[in-house]
């Protein structure tokens, strides 16, 4: 296995095969799935840190150059799931008609204090400030590139109702109230739902709601552990994170409850990886350029490589069973009858 994924990573392996790689392992993980052990895992997610292994999971994604996601994503640089009403609508619309769904999901609505959690390149933080002007919007991420690139862009569209903080999440405190906690594709970063949706009550106003956008299994929840040589994902892309399920945030409903819950169809996720891929093929040139850092000493090729191999990887899983097998969760939670306090 090592071996094959060291002649990959070198872009010697057409496509076809390496998809067929990537259905084996899908295979695998889902056979392995079957004797999981829900109840431990939820057990472990109510004990220890919010996250873990932060650092990892910063190098991996969030520190990499802005101008690679810039040639790789859409033009909000959006990274996390679009939505295609039709398949072959350009990435660009599929990013804007997420962030629009998102919206109205969450119940936002002009003039609310609305925190952010994992902003990641502000896609969701600088459409908000736009679509609501008069609201006021804290931004956390872990990254000081994000934050960097997120502030030039409030300031090069005139925004200015934008706050953003570079912090670990582990440590973030804040005294404010917020009407809505937003969150897009960052609660499979984190360990502790107990304590997270226990932060997050104390963050809300009494007629507060708690908006996320998650990907998870249909019934399957796991971590991302880097114990053997297939375990490729985890090593270089997702140190320390977790794979919901559905039913998943239902486990932790001692300080939040569900208002409502939405899916949305795997095959959404397939396209936006086919897209991802896409741009990663018509502007290689570029892209091998922006990989140049001297923080990361591994072979710019090498990194290419990877990347092509983890948004494969991304588009075979979200397309596995028509999109029904891994898909995305919208949930909608609000404060617990007990914890709900005079405003």
């Amino acid at each position: 296995m090592k071996a094959a994924i060291a002649i990959a990573e070198a872009g010697l392996v057409p496509d076809f095969i390496t998809r067929q790689g990537i259905r084996m392992l899908l295979r695998s993980r889902l056979k392995n799935q079957a004797n999981s052990d829900l109840a431990d895992l939820v057990r472990q997610m109510s004990e220890g840190p919010l996250a873990v292994q932060t650092d990892s999971a910063n190098d991996q994604h969030y520190e990499v150059p802005a101008g690679f996601f810039k040639l790789m994503l859409g033009q909000r640089l959006k990274y996390s799931c679009s939505l295609y009403e039709q398949e072959s609508l350009p990435l660009d619309t599929a990013e804007l008609a997420m962030l629009n769904l998102t919206a109205d999901r969450a119940g936002l609505a002009n003039g609310m204090d609305i925190l952010e959690l994992g902003c990641g390149w502000g896609s969701l933080t600088l459409h908000m400030a736009q679509r609501y002007p008069d609201s006021r919007i804290v931004a956390v991420s872990n990254s000081n590139s994000q934050r960097e690139f997120i502030e030039a862009r409030a300031r090069e569209q005139g925004l200015t109702n934008i706050e953003v903080i570079t912090t670990d999440i582990n440590e973030f405190e804040t005294t404010l109230t917020f009407d809505r906690v937003v969150s897009i594709e960052m609660f499979e970063h984190l360990r502790n739902y107990g304590r997270l949706f226990e932060l997050t009550a104390s963050w809300l106003k009494a007629d507060g709601r708690l908006f996320f956008h998650i990907f998870c299994h249909r019934d399957s929840p796991y971590f991302f552990s880097n114990e053997s040589d297939s375990d490729w994902m985890a090593r270089h892309f997702f140190t320390g994170g977790t794979m919901p399920s559905w039913d998943l945030p239902l486990k932790f409903e001692e300080h939040l409850v569900l208002d409502d819950r939405w899916q949305v169809n795997g095959k959404h996720y397939a396209l936006t990886c086919r897209d991802w891929l896409q741009n990663l093929d018509r502007l290689r040139s570029a892209v091998l350029q922006d990989l140049k850092t001297e923080d990361n000493p591994e072979p710019i090729k090498r990194q290419y490589h990877r990347w092509r191999m983890f948004v494969m990887a991304c588009q075979e899983l979200f397309a596995w069973n028509n999109g029904e097998e891994w898909f995305v969760g919208h949930y909608l939670m609000k404060l617990r009858p007990s914890e709900a306090s005079p405003p």
